[in-house]
Order: structure tokens, then C-alpha cells, then sequence
């Protein structure tokens, strides 16, 4: 008899050219060997090079697949991808962790594609501090991480401070110094995940969704997250070497 495996959900964007979203997270999910559910949060209109339009999801009918899926499935890590506000967010995650409380939950902080278009801007600082206590980890790049400061400091020092809340995986696909260096930030300490030497990479569209959800599913597999990030960021280095093409492959 084959081994059960652990139910994982992915709460994002539909992106239709798969390579960054839901689909692309269950994708991820797959090869990890964890089983994923999607609940969509948006229906965007773009290719792999252009984004040209999002219609948002109501919270009410996102809440109540929510209840749904709990009530008939134990859910063990869920991956939250792009919302339309930290209203929409805070009501999704206290609502994960009122239906189950032992459930991990990974945001990745996505605040703007990568064509500029918003999808949320952090101007309430006690609702996300209120967020971040509440999850497992956040993912953001050098980018959006600025963003969720209102001091106006530099990555580091708001990666440090963040930290205090909940872990931050600081991703370094726009590292100005060290290109392609991870920094995972923990309340008293920070782990450098170096990249591999010597791979010829090729950026990808979603790459950002795509180890989230590898994170994501390593957590619903019982790894630390130190293991789970490391691991995660050897399985995006794959996928990045997958093709010279913006869209991925995913494969064993």
C-alpha cells in the first residue's frame, strides 16, 4: 500500500501561463510528494513577461473554502501567495489557525509583480505585526521586504526586526551585494544559504511562488525550517537550471 500523504494548500493568484500561483505552487507541491489543494484568491490576466490585469476574489467565498477543507481534510502547511490587502490576509490567517491551530502557515509576501502593478501596500503596521505573530514564515525579497517597514531602513536591519515577530527567509534573487545568497532570520540569530557554485541559472517567472511552496511543503513533511529552507532552495536551483525560458520545468 502507498504512503499517505500529508494535505498541503496553496491560497493565491490564478496565473494562466503556470508559472507562478496556485499552479505552479501544486505543481511544486507534487514533486515534493505532499498532496495540494488551492483556494484562489484572484484571476489575473498575463503571460510569463506581461501582467496586465487582476480581479480579486471576494474574502467571503475564500473563507468558506476555507471551512470547508478543514472540516473534511487535516491540513498540515498552507502557503499564502498574493492578497488584496492585510485585511483580506488577516482575516485568512486567523481564520486558518481558528480552524486549526497547529497548522503552519508560509506568507510569501507578494506586494508587486515584477511589471510594478500593486497588489498591496502595508500602511498599517499593528495589523501586521498582528499577521506576523500568527505565522511560520514569511518570504520576502530585497524588494518587498522595504516595503514592510515604515522606518525607512535598509533589508537587513528590517529582516532583524521582523524577526522578532516571526522568521524571515530573505530572499536573495535581488541581492544588490551577494546575488542569489538566502539570509533566513530567526529571533536571536540568521542563518546564510549560500548558492551552489559553479550552475548556470536562468530567471523564472514565479521562481518566488515555486520555493515558497517547496518550503511550504517540507514544513507539511516534518523538516525543521532551517532543513526546509535549505532543501527548498536546492530544489528552486533545479528548477532555475531547468531551461533558459522564463517558464520552469518541474521534475523529480
Amino acid at each position: 500500500m502507498s504512503k499517505k500523504l500529508p494535505f498541503v494548500l496553496s491560497i493565491a493568484g490564478f496565473d494562466p501561463s503556470a508559472g507562478a500561483g496556485v499552479l505552479a505552487d501544486v505543481k511544486t507541491f507534487e514533486q515534493h510528494r505532499v498532496y495540494g489543494f488551492a483556494i484562489n484568491t484572484g484571476n489575473t490576466i498575463q503571460t510569463e513577461n506581461e501582467f496586465f490585469e487582476m480581479q480579486w476574489i471576494d474574502l467571503a467565498f475564500v473563507l468558506k473554502s476555507l471551512e470547508k477543507l478543514f472540516d473534511n481534510y487535516k491540513i498540515k502547511a498552507v502557503k499564502i501567495g498574493i492578497v488584496p490587502s492585510l485585511d483580506y490576509l488577516k482575516e485568512i490567517v486567523f481564520k486558518i489557525k481558528k480552524l486549526s491551530p497547529k497548522t503552519k502557515i508560509v506568507w510569501d509576501t507578494v506586494l508587486k509583480s515584477t511589471t510594478e502593478f500593486d497588489f498591496l501596500n502595508v500602511e498599517n503596521e499593528t495589523a501586521l505585526i498582528e499577521i506576523l505573530k500568527k505565522v511560520d514564515l514569511i518570504t520576502p525579497n530585497y524588494n518587498e521586504i522595504l516595503q514592510l517597514s515604515s522606518k525607512g531602513i535598509n533589508a537587513e536591519t528590517t529582516a532583524i526586526l521582523l524577526s522578532k515577530y516571526c522568521p524571515v527567509l530573505l530572499k536573495g534573487g535581488h541581492n544588490p551585494d551577494e546575488i542569489g545568497f538566502d539570509y533566513l532570520y530567526l529571533e536571536n540569530e540568521y542563518t546564510s544559504l549560500a548558492p551552489s557554485a559553479n550552475i548556470e541559472i536562468f530567471g523564472k517567472h514565479g521562481s518566488g511562488c515555486v520555493l515558497s511552496s517547496a518550503i511550504t511543503a517540507n514544513l507539511a513533511l516534518k523538516q525543521d525550517l532551517k532543513t526546509a529552507c535549505v532543501n527548498a532552495k536546492k530544489y528552486i536551483e533545479t528548477y532555475l537550471q531547468s531551461n533558459p525560458t522564463k517558464l520552469g520545468y518541474h521534475y523529480v
